[in-house]
């Protein structure tokens, strides 16, 4: 498996892109709202938006989680960060690498990644690194709101064998990193891979 993400190429990419990202893609909301439903998230908990951008998926993480828990979205990209703080309220926001978290082990009940594992640098060792900060039993849902093929086709390209989040390379990838892949979804309007923190 080929790894394609590089940290400054990733920010670079989003920083251009950071002032009209959710007009691009006015009409993800509801498949957010379902994939974030199927994490089944409780009053009180922790949950952290990896990877958050500009925060679409904030709203709905604080809704799941009620006035008592916490919403932490992180983004390598500061630009992408700034259009979060200028409209969401919700969520305590940090400029921050998932490979290197600022956060105890073991005190995440969730991580939402919408589009992450695509712009990890390091795959393997960023999962390890999410697991560390997540409880055993926690779950984590890697999503996006379209499917593997209808993204492709929207780039012009053609899924590839080493693609990461084809379910026979991303199970052993989720395992390596302490996670055990739970769920599987990849249909043309949605991606979704939901798995739990191993003991």
């Amino acid at each position: 498996m080929s790894y394609e993400a590089e940290p400054a190429r990733t920010r670079e990419f989003f920083a251009a892109r950071a002032a009209d990202w959710d007009t691009r893609f006015p009409d993800d909301g509801p498949r957010y709202a379902a994939a974030i439903a199927e994490l089944g998230l409780r009053p009180g908990q922790f949950v952290l938006d990896a990877g958050c951008g500009t925060g679409r998926a904030l709203p709905l993480l604080r809704a799941a989680v009620g006035p008592d828990g916490t919403v932490l979205g992180l983004d390598l990209t500061p630009e992408m960060l700034r259009q979060a703080a200028a409209h969401h309220s919700e969520a305590h926001l940090v400029t921050a690498d998932v490979g290197r978290l600022p956060l105890r082990d073991g005190v995440l009940d969730a991580v939402f990644g919408a589009g992450l594992i695509s712009h990890l640098p390091d795959p393997p060792a960023n999962l390890r690194e999410l697991a560390r900060a997540t409880r055993p039993g926690g779950l984590l849902a890697l999503f996006h709101p379209i499917g593997r093929a209808a993204l492709a086709a929207r780039h012009g390209r053609e899924i590839t064998p080493d693609d990461l989040r084809a379910e026979p390379n991303l199970r052993p990838l989720l395992t390596a990193g302490g996670w055990e892949l739970t769920s599987y979804v990849d249909t043309d309007d949605r991606f979704l891979a939901l798995a739990t923190r191993r003991a």
